[in-house]
């Protein structure tokens, strides 16, 4: 379990790209072999730290000692040699939606962020309601976590989600990159401004592709090739509590990745499952959503 490793900064819009850009140049960007890492990335030290510890936790990074040096270095990912190949800039809703469920299922890394999305189960909530039963999650789980940390970690999540045009319009300027480009997903909103409350909300209608979504069921299929629809909603770490997906929405992003030719929806007496016709992993699968969007 990993809590306030953000340092309360989380991401900003270009982060990323200059993380895995840096990464690429040098391996020990962030333990200031070749240079000061403030002056490489030109963000401040808490910042760096941030940075360091996002790009691994939405797995576009990892983390390894250099046989060679002894010495702590960060490598792109198979995942993120990908999204550094096909859109190094975050651009692409496909990118941004998988690097929230790269977050998201992160129970080791992200732990507050894979209990939100995974064990909480009000729709409608209050930072109390959250922090509350984290820390009776966390307490289950025999470990102690202060209080100021589940705080940072429930006021980084909102911030991660929800646009400060909606939180805080009048601190908006044009040209400010401050929000998080997870907000553009729309899964957090603003019930009560003044009451402080906010509700988990379903995707709007063609933001997620269906291949994103085939990608996130083939990375849980673990080899299988007939799955339950049951699951795919259900199970943690899947689709369903990861993107906040209601049935019906699920069912229609099922049916659009059939009319793709990937899988047969069977829908009898009792038997709710999809069959996989493919072969495709989910790396493949993501190629495939790059693919068919530039064309």
């Amino acid at each position: 379990m990993k809590f306030r490793a953000h340092d309360t900064f989380f991401i900003r819009k270009g982060w990323l790209y200059k993380g895995m850009k840096n990464v690429v140049n040098d391996s020990a960007v962030f333990m200031g072999v070749n240079g000061n890492p403030m002056d490489i990335l030109g963000i401040g030290a808490n910042m760096v730290k941030a940075l360091r510890y996002w790009l691994q936790a939405v797995a576009l990074t990892a983390e390894a000692i250099d046989p060679d040096s002894r010495r702590r270095i960060q490598n792109l990912t198979p995942f993120g040699e990908v999204v550094y190949e096909h859109d190094k800039y975050i651009e692409e809703m496909g990118t941004l939606w998988l690097l929230h469920y790269k977050l998201a299922s992160n129970a080791e890394e992200a732990t507050a962020w894979y209990y939100f999305f995974n064990e909480f189960r009000l729709s409608e909530f209050s930072r109390d309601d959250f922090v509350v039963q984290l820390n009776n999650y966390i307490r289950m789980n025999d470990n102690d976590v202060s209080e100021r940390s589940l705080d940072d970690d429930y006021n980084c999540i909102v911030n991660t989600y929800v646009p400060r045009i909606k939180s805080n319009p009048e601190k908006v300027r044009p040209e400010s990159n401050i929000d998080c480009p997870l907000g553009e997903l729309g899964l957090i909103d603003i019930i009560n401004k003044k009451s402080r409350l906010y509700k988990k909300c379903i995707p709007k209608k063609d933001t997620l592709h269906p291949l994103i979504l085939l990608a996130i069921i083939l990375d849980n299929a673990n080899g299988e090739t007939e799955i339950k629809i049951s699951s795919i909603q259900s199970d943690k770490g899947n689709a369903g509590k990861i993107f906040n997906l209601d049935i019906i929405t699920l069912v229609n992003l099922l049916n659009k990745v059939e009319l793709m030719g990937y899988v047969k929806v069977v829908r009898t007496a009792g038997l709710d499952v999809i069959k996989i016709e493919n072969e495709m992993s989910f790396l493949d699968c993501i190629r495939e959503y790059y693919r068919i969007i530039n064309e």
